[in-house]
């Protein structure tokens, strides 16, 4: 039973992720903590599943504080000082829900996360009647905006003279992104900002082709940036004046590059994921930091184990994601929005882009059943360093090339459909991916 992805449990609500499903994780939960928040998103299934985990919860003797509906970053925000769990499915379908496990701001790590899973399956019984927990309403959202408003004025700056379209896709930034910004001083639109659980406006994922209608408005309109957001607040795209999506790893370049110009400390460390951009490795060393990477959905872990060694992780990100390591351990698209508009505020968007380099980049699957997954990956470890012998070959989250030029390509295991995804960056990229493909498809077939 594989309860958990990269991003906490997520599935169909009337088949996967049940009132059931959620009863049994509250409870196993239970065990870790005395005091957990309780959040959701505003999908239909939300009020069902938060109660059903909050029945879990309480039945095995954890004190509950209802948030109700909140961005997933305000719930990390509420969890400082105990336990939250997030009821959202980010980005996915409507039919779709979630549960997102966090301890003092900070989303579970693996071993965490197994340990309530491994409970599930034990299906533990309610504690004794006299020793269940009680439950109680916390309003937060306003504390969490504030608290936004005031890191960004102080690192940042503010937004005055600003002009910002903000599509909250029927979301929770809904609740968030125009009032953190109105309040920075900056002029709003929002757009499908109410909140919706069917996502009516457009489908919940932020994508160049689901924001072509903000795209579109932002580019007949007198706009200095546009922003995207997904279902639960966590994710952010950038729009520029024309109408044109910002790449989202010039984006994370960007914020990258400012932190680690701005720290105080002496090794600065940014945390990203094998499949961003060397855009962001070549921002962040010229302004004297490094970068570190680990897998997918594990930003928070990759940020504990930067933090043992020497340096000071001042950023952390994958693409759309980021966490604003003086602001929170969170995944935060609010604070994103927040930062950005201040940072184009004092500079523009334009500006700020011209000292990234951007080469072509390529994402591509190649078919791959999930059984032969790990004979293929096993395969590549070996054939692909040795295909391109002039490339620099790490295999800690897939297997990585990168070349002199500033070229690379990753190839890793989908976690949730059935291929291998390539991820390339090079002047000559449609060449290199199909040399690469190509090896990618030998090797599955030979694992088949």
């Amino acid at each position: 039973m594989d309860l958990f992805g990269t991003a906490g449990i997520r599935g169909a609500a009337q088949t996967d992720v049940t009132p059931s499903l959620a009863l049994a994780a509250g409870r196993a939960a239970a065990e870790d903590g005395a005091t957990f928040v309780v959040g959701r998103d505003g999908r239909e299934t939300g009020p069902a599943l938060a109660a059903a985990v909050e029945a879990g919860l309480e039945s095995g003797g954890a004190d509950v504080y209802r948030l109700g509906a909140v961005p997933t970053p305000t719930l990390a925000y509420a969890s400082r000082g105990r336990r939250g769990i997030m009821v959202t499915a980010s980005h996915n379908p409507p039919a779709d829900n979630g549960l997102k496990f966090f301890v003092d701001g900070t989303e579970y790590d693996r071993d965490a996360e197994r340990r309530v899973e491994s409970r599930v399956l034990s299906d533990p019984s309610p504690v004794e009647w006299d020793e269940w927990g009680d439950s109680y309403r916390m309003d937060v959202l306003e504390a969490y905006r504030t608290a936004v408003v005031e890191y960004v004025k102080t690192s940042f700056g503010d937004c005055e003279g600003l002009r910002v379209a903000v599509d909250c896709g029927n979301g929770m930034a809904s609740h968030a992104t125009p009032q953190v910004l109105r309040e920075l001083g900056a002029e709003i639109v929002a757009l499908n900002a109410n909140v919706d659980g069917h996502f009516p406006g457009r489908e919940s994922k932020p994508t160049a082709e689901s924001l072509e209608a903000l795209r579109t408005f932002v580019a007949d309109g007198e706009f200095d940036l546009g922003i995207g957001h997904d279902g639960d607040a966590d994710r952010i795209v950038v729009i520029d004046s024309s109408g044109d999506v910002v790449h989202e790893d010039t984006v994370l370049a960007i914020l990258a590059k400012r932190y680690t110009a701005q720290a105080s400390e002496p090794s600065p460390v940014v945390v990203t994921t094998p499949n961003a951009s060397g855009r962001i490795d070549e921002a962040v060393e010229a302004a004297g930091g490094s970068v570190e990477r680990v897998r997918l959905g594990a930003l928070h872990e990759g940020i504990a184990d930067a933090s043992a060694g020497e340096g000071t992780v001042v950023f952390a990100a994958e693409p759309w994601k980021h966490t604003h390591t003086r602001f929170g351990p969170w995944i935060d698209g609010v604070a994103s929005a927040a930062v950005l508009g201040a940072l184009v505020a004092d500079r523009g968007i334009e500006p700020l882009r011209e000292p990234i380099t951007e080469r072509p980049y390529r994402k591509h699957n190649v078919d791959c059943p999930d059984e032969d997954k790990s004979g293929a990956m096993s395969l590549l470890e070996s054939r692909l360093p040795e295909q391109f012998p002039e490339a620099t070959a790490t295999t800690d989250h897939g297997v990585r090339l990168a070349f002199d030029d500033g070229s690379w390509v990753l190839v890793r295991p989908s976690g949730t459909e059935p291929y291998l995804r390539l991820y390339a960056e090079s002047e000559s990229v449609d060449a290199l991916v199909d040399d690469v493909a190509a090896v990618v498809r030998s090797a599955v077939a030979e694992a088949d």
